[in-house]
């Protein structure tokens, strides 16, 4: 079978469309010919091995342990393992399978039938490829702290991309009242997303201005924490989902002790969960959420998907498609 393999780290350039052996599903394992695969920043970081502590997580020190990237999949159960009982063959599925293997950028992949959900007929798999790791950060990190409520004043950091594009819409359907920041080319699509205010960091710095909210959903963290605090509410929460590497382990270790005034602020630690993707996938086919694709590309291209991301230039989510329609 054909997938994107790299065996060093470095730029995209490492990264190669190769033929390798198609897997073999264990017990517990569903085998899924792949029809689309998304982009994530985990991909872009993986394929750099930066920042450093990501190899001492287990990415590999010198060279990557995971020989084939790719975690949100959408595809059809070509073959179940023993022990499985949820699926058969031809069963549609989507999942994130960060937590068993990856291998998504690929024709064919095995994943545990455990973190798959059934993908109904009315989302094409394109739409379920971009739903995972994005849709269910989204969903998570506005759960936080009880903070979704009508009327309640949300800003997503860093908007633009899967996760913010996501909890812009399911925040406005609970009648939020949502600010969101990212770069001014990105701004017309979340206008027309249901954003109440839309900022350009390169032009303003929301820190700096005179607005408070109860949630700060902050996908690219970069500032410090008592500039964070200076913009929430007395009881208001900030929850970071990614940023520099010094901003994530600041607020991993002294987030819920360092702010006053019943502020807090929480690392969102990665949690696929069946039961978010139902939750999202109902919302799509009811009309009320639309996972924001930014461009389709095929399997040889999946090198220039992971460098349009790294580079910011992806509005929405990347999508790997690997079937002609």
């Amino acid at each position: 079978m054909k997938a994107i393999v790299y065996d060093n780290y470095g730029s995209t350039d490492v990264l190669e469309l190769r033929e390798i052996e198609k897997p073999i599903p264990a017990a517990d394992e569903v085998l899924v010919k792949v029809h689309a695969a998304s982009v994530n920043s985990w991909d872009c970081d993986l394929v750099s091995g930066k920042p450093f502590l990501s190899r001492l997580a287990g990415s590999g020190v010198l060279k990557p342990k995971i020989p084939v990237l790719g975690c949100d999949i959408a595809g059809r159960v070509e073959e179940a393992g023993s022990d499985v009982k949820d699926f058969k063959q031809g069963d549609a599925v989507f999942g994130d399978i960060s937590g068993c293997g990856w291998g998504g950028f690929a024709e064919y992949v095995c994943a545990k039938a455990k973190v798959l959900a059934f993908k109904p007929d009315e989302i094409t798999f394109e739409q379920a490829a971009a739903i995972p790791q994005a849709g269910v950060l989204a969903l998570q990190g506005l759960r936080q702290g009880d903070k979704l409520k009508q009327d309640s004043r949300i800003l997503i950091n860093g908007a633009g991309g899967g996760v913010g594009t996501f909890a812009l819409q399911i925040a406005k359907m609970y009648g939020a009242k949502v600010t969101c920041v990212d770069r001014a080319d990105k701004l017309d699509l979340l206008s027309s997303l249901g954003a109440d205010k839309v900022i350009d960091y390169s032009s303003e710095d929301f820190t700096k201005l005179d607005n408070k909210y109860d949630l700060i959903l902050n996908n690219v963290a970069g500032h410090k924490m008592k500039e964070y605090e200076k913009v929430l509410k007395p009881e208001g929460r900030m929850v970071l989902i990614g940023g520099k590497t010094s901003a994530i382990i600041a607020i991993a270790l002294l987030g819920s002790i360092i702010p006053k005034e019943g502020k807090k602020m929480s690392l969102l630690m990665h949690k696929p969960d069946r039961g978010d993707l139902e939750t999202l996938v109902d919302l799509i086919q009811n009309g009320k959420l639309n996972p924001v694709i930014h461009k389709f590309y095929k399997l040889s291209e999946t090198p220039e998907a992971i460098e349009d991301l790294a580079n910011g230039d992806v509005i929405g989510k990347a999508v790997v498609t690997l079937t002609e329609n």
